[in-house]
């Protein structure tokens, strides 16, 4: 039975939340379980800052656990009026790490956390695992994959934002493309506290990725498990992106999947939608939450789907109320 059967069989929102709790138990068979200690200070450390005439661009580092300190950058928006939403902006696989999101280098396609601020947002870009300088072994710390170890920090990250005196914590999104676009689902799979969700080239069916090959999905930077316990086999995984996707169900979630994306098949990424779809509407009636655009593109995040992204986000976290 595929994962996509396997949602057929919810019916109810009791079947579904035991269906929940299964995917996720089903992720951690893969990625390792998610850290279950009490959690530390996050003690940030401000390290420079840049000043624009719209925003702030601040480098940190904080404590994701003892040990461990991850770089990220802040941006914050002048001139705010009461407290206003934030976004969580992951970055793409990229020397520069968090630096592009950020705008301080790299394509300026993917300067989502910069323009994000611009339009009102407090938005955190932190690096992931061998990113933009950060050096931290996961597998000589106890974790299964970096993927594990990325979700972490990212839940990390978000408490950092809910801490902070100009963000509303309870309107807090979270933005990536590629790397980012699916380790923006994997933290919003565990972290129900982001309320809505934008992956850009993130994904595809395990199935369909490269044929069913999931030799890039098994590197020591994403779950080396599906080689060495399921032998990169798609009909062996205990999960695929159907599932996830339905886990954020029903929080909204946004979806940049270009026609030629060459490292996510289209008709994968079709298929994985079509079958979290049917949670969204049979189950909490918000089909409306669940959007996918295809821009005629290949591997990239172009400037009208980015314009549709931030408007979705705007629908959900509102960034003019105080």
């Amino acid at each position: 039975m595929t994962t996509e059967d396997s949602l057929l069989d919810v019916r109810t929102p009791r079947q579904w939340a035991r269906s929940r709790e299964q995917i996720l138990a089903n992720m951690q068979l893969v990625m390792g379980p998610l850290p279950k200690r009490r959690k530390s200070p996050l003690a940030i450390e401000r390290l420079g800052m840049e000043d624009f005439p719209a925003f702030t661009r601040e480098r940190i580092t904080y404590a994701s656990e003892p040990g461990d300190r991850v770089p990220a950058y802040l941006l914050k928006p002048k001139r705010l009026k009461g407290r206003v939403p934030a976004m969580l902006c992951l970055h793409q696989t990229t020397p520069l790490g968090a630096g592009e999101p950020a705008g301080v280098g790299g394509n300026p396609n993917l300067h989502y956390a910069l323009e994000l601020a611009k339009l009102g947002y407090v938005t955190l870009a932190p690096d992931y695992p061998g990113f933009g300088g950060y050096q931290f072994d996961v597998y000589q710390h106890g974790y299964k994959s970096t993927t594990l170890k990325g979700i972490w920090n990212h839940i990390r990250a978000v408490d950092l934002l809910r801490s902070l005196a100009e963000v509303s914590p309870d309107r807090i999104g979270c933005i990536g493309h590629s790397l980012g676009g699916h380790n923006t689902l994997f933290v919003g799979a565990f972290d129900v506290r982001l309320r809505v969700l934008v992956s850009s080239c993130g994904f595809t069916s395990f199935r369909k990725y490269y044929g069913g090959n999931l030799a890039g999905w098994s590197q020591k930077r994403y779950m080396p498990l599906i080689a060495e316990k399921y032998g990169n086999d798609p009909t062996r995984m205990p999960f695929d992106f159907s599932d996830v996707l339905a886990v954020l169900a029903p929080r909204p979630v946004f979806i940049n999947a270009p026609l030629r994306d060459a490292n996510f098949d289209i008709s994968g990424v079709r298929d994985s939608v079509a079958a979290a779809r049917r949670i969204y509407v049979q189950i909490f009636h918000a089909g409306t939450r669940l959007v996918v655009v295809h821009p005629d593109a290949a591997h990239s995040f172009p400037p009208a789907a980015r314009r549709a992204a931030y408007k979705f986000i705007g629908r959900f976290l509102n960034p003019s109320r105080g």
